[in-house]
């Protein structure tokens, strides 16, 4: 498990340099550096590959450090560093990944030991060459042993992207000349606390849709506002290092913590994409200001009961969670991805993302010899580690989808948390998520929130068109982003996802069905 190390400060001598052209590295040159993903990576397996494919490895020391000899190597350099699991996994969703990061060295200077620290920023920088170099995020090139052309205004404008983003932060931290930035280089002292802002920020690696593997790199703030990811190259959105120091202080002083482990219809979105909101980004409202409650939404889009774990996403919040602690466990929507049949992806998502619902008579269903292939044991994973920690958890049902009972997105809106064989027989097992759902929460004698069929009468009572003004339909006058017919356009709706009415109102739901659960009862006092 990670503990916090936002007071550790690490010294070392580094220096910045600028791109040029490819050369050997000097004659007896030791590279060090750090690894560090919200506090240092001990014991962890370091790789550099030079430009001819030549490898090294290495491992990082008790407080993250490694140091490497570069001796008849080339540059540019390729550093990896893996930690908690082994290489060959960085690339996995189907198991838990290991922590997995890497840095680009494209100059050494003649006359000092050269400095490589691998981060969440150096990652994301590989990740935005890796994806110019026709890779789906930085572990395949990492994977490919080889570095071949790098063109240094891809370099630059990564790193300006990096230095854009963080800019403010960077300032705040004390670095003086932001411009000329590298936080592979950077030099860390006792008045420039740099891995202060590594240990705020969330790094991870992306979902790759159409192949199950890892792709490009992903960047939240303590808070889980997704800073980059949405677009696999590009602009940062701002890290706020002031907000997240504060975060961090009332999540670990908080009287009650609520966690949301779920998928995209409770996360928290980018700027990028407002109005669009998750119904857990709404959920602190409905708390009364002064009643010591904090809610860590660590919710994210397109994952699974299963991926969410196997992802690293639940990772980034179970070091947090107490004794005494809430944790809503809100999946189904995603499980349902177990259609082998279904083109291009199919089989990846029934590989990474599918589990399967009970059958009719509550029985759980998996492939012989695979139980994590069941939704319900899926839900118990959560369920024993958050007992584990001494913390309650909560069951929810999936937010419900526009639909009707012919599929068409309009009301009267009916169930669909459930599978039925298709004409490919492309399902191993159907049956109803949400049922399964309920008898995991009766099995465990948990409290349940059944906001399938909350949502599902809020639905029906605004009915049609009144649905739109809930559900993800923006007009591109009051946000471009959703023009040329984007999905959750005027042009293209979308019945599953939430602009900030519908987050508002789902989570005004979620306030009245915890009121109305008496295994919850510690929870209304704090209610408006």
């Amino acid at each position: 498990m990670r503990k916090n190390t936002i007071n550790f400060i690490f010294s070392f001598t580094a220096l910045l340099f600028s791109l040029s052209a490819c050369k050997s590295v000097n004659t007896a040159t030791t590279i060090t550096g750090l690894a560090y993903e919200q506090q240092p990576l001990p014991h962890a397996q370091v790789t550099l590959t030079d430009s001819s494919g030549k490898q090294l490895k290495t491992e990082t020391n008790a407080v993250g450090i490694y140091s490497i000899s570069t001796t008849g190597f080339a540059l540019p350099l390729l550093v990896s560093v893996v930690a908690q699991g082994k290489a060959e996994d960085c690339a996995n969703n189907s198991s838990l990944r290991p922590i997995c990061l890497a840095a680009f060295i494209n100059q050494i200077p003649e006359s000092k030991n050269p400095v490589a620290n691998i981060n969440p920023l150096t990652d994301r920088i590989v990740s935005d060459i890796a994806i110019s170099k026709g890779f789906i995020g930085p572990q395949q090139w990492v994977d490919s042993n080889t570095i071949g052309v790098v063109d240094a205004k891809i370099v630059n404008a990564a790193l300006t992207a990096m230095r854009t983003g963080f800019s403010a932060a960077l300032t705040t931290a004390g670095i003086t000349n932001v411009a000329a930035f590298d936080p592979a280089t950077f030099s860390m002292t006792d008045s420039n606390p740099v891995t202060e802002i590594f240990s705020l920020l969330h790094h991870n690696r992306n979902y790759d849709n159409n192949s199950g593997s890892t792709g490009h790199t992903t960047l939240t703030d303590f808070g889980f506002r997704p800073i980059a990811g949405l677009m696999a190259t590009g602009e940062y959105e701002p890290f706020d290092l002031q907000r997240a120091r504060s975060e961090f202080l009332n999540v670990n002083n908080a009287k009650t913590r609520i966690f949301i482990v779920g998928d995209s219809t409770s996360a928290v979105y980018e700027q990028l994409r407002y109005p669009r909101m998750g119904w857990g980004q709404a959920l602190a409202a409905q708390f009364k200001s002064d009643s010591g409650v904090e809610v860590i939404v660590g919710s994210r889009a397109g994952r699974s009961s299963r991926d969410f774990y196997n992802g690293r996403w639940f990772t980034q919040m179970d070091y947090l969670i107490q004794a005494g602690d809430y944790v809503f466990i809100n999946h189904g929507h995603n499980d349902q991805n177990c259609d082998n049949s279904k083109a291009l992806r199919g089989p990846a998502d029934v590989k990474n993302l599918c589990t399967y619902p009970n059958s009719a008579t509550g029985k759980p269903q998996f492939p012989a010899g695979h139980p994590e292939l069941s939704f319900q044991h899926s839900l118990e994973r959560y369920i024993k580690i958050v007992q584990e920690r001494g913390a309650y958890p909560v069951i929810f049902t999936p937010t419900a989808r526009i639909k009707n009972a012919t599929g068409e997105q309009t009301t009267p809106v009916v169930h669909t948390h459930l599978t039925r064989q298709n004409a490919n027989n492309g399902y191993l097992f159907t049956g109803d998520y949400s049922e399964t759902i309920k008898t995991t929460a009766q099995l465990h004698q948990l409290p349940l929130i059944d906001l399938e069929a909350a949502s599902i009468n809020f639905a029906n009572k605004v009915g049609e068109p009144g649905w739109r003004n809930y559900w993800l339909v923006v007009d591109p006058a009051i946000n471009p982003f959703y023009a040329n017919n984007a999905a959750g356009s005027i042009q293209m709706p979308d019945g599953t996802h939430f602009q900030k009415n519908g987050a508002e109102a789902m989570a005004e739901l979620v306030a009245r069905e915890i009121r109305k659960n008496q295994q919850l009862a510690g929870l209304h006092k704090y209610l408006h």
